[in-house]
């Protein structure tokens, strides 16, 4: 069995390693793979790996050997769902591999707007501190999360996560989950978008893009906050 690993790189830089698939066959990795590429590297390959790189119609016409695609990544936007069904080729996401992860980046970024760590600590380095008149020096103000009110657009495994951070830290959070009315009060409270754009002083996205969601935060919408 031929096994293909068109862009290992974005998920795999090296800490971790590919026995489980160097067990299974003929095994091949690339870091990344450019368009123009794509077909010859898949050339007669039965499963194929991907992260980012576009899986089409056409590249599925002229590659008849597949058998399965994997998508190392939550959302599987890059592979021709419908091509891949119309030719009994099962893809397979992985729905939950960076929840926590996400949600902890999702938290220092927020923790940088509001204590902007980085530029503190460059600050501090080159003097500014030593040669301010107040012992408490801060080139920028401080923002303090505790109380705020953090608004979730999208309510599924990292918007949870990032709700509980949020919690811990002593923010309300509130959240707008299409199709979905009822939550977990210890996490959040559901509220309509409107209500969120107008209740929050934060807001933090957890949906896919689609064409639903694209462009969610925008000038009518920033227009509702408080």
């Amino acid at each position: 069995m031929k096994i293909v690993v068109l862009d290992g790189y974005t998920l795999n830089p090296g800490d971790l390693n590919w026995k489980g698939f160097e067990e299974l066959g003929e095994f091949t990795v690339y870091d990344r793979t450019p368009e123009e590429e794509i077909l010859n590297r898949i050339g007669d390959a039965e499963i194929v790996i991907t992260n980012k790189t576009p899986i089409t119609a056409e590249l599925l016409t002229k590659c008849p050997n597949i058998k399965y695609i994997g998508c190392l990544s939550t959302g599987y936007n890059v592979v021709d769902i419908d091509a891949a069904k119309e030719r009994g080729i099962p893809v397979t996401n992985i729905p939950a591999y960076g929840t926590h992860a996400v949600a902890q980046f999702a938290i220092a970024l927020l923790l940088e707007v509001c204590n902007q760590v980085g530029h503190h600590n460059s600050a501090v380095q080159s003097g500014k501190w030593q040669t301010s008149l107040d012992f408490c020096f801060w080139d920028t103000p401080l923002v303090e999360l505790d109380g705020k009110t953090m608004g979730l657009i999208g309510f599924g495994r990292i918007g949870q996560a990032t709700g509980r951070i949020a919690k811990a830290l002593g923010m309300n959070v509130i959240a707008y989950n299409k199709g979905y009315s009822t939550t977990d009060e210890e996490i959040a409270t559901y509220v309509s978008l409107d209500e969120l754009y107008a209740q929050s002083d934060i807001i933090s996205l957890h949906c896919p893009q689609l064409p639903s969601t694209e462009g969610i935060i925008n000038k009518e919408s920033l227009g509702k906050a408080r």
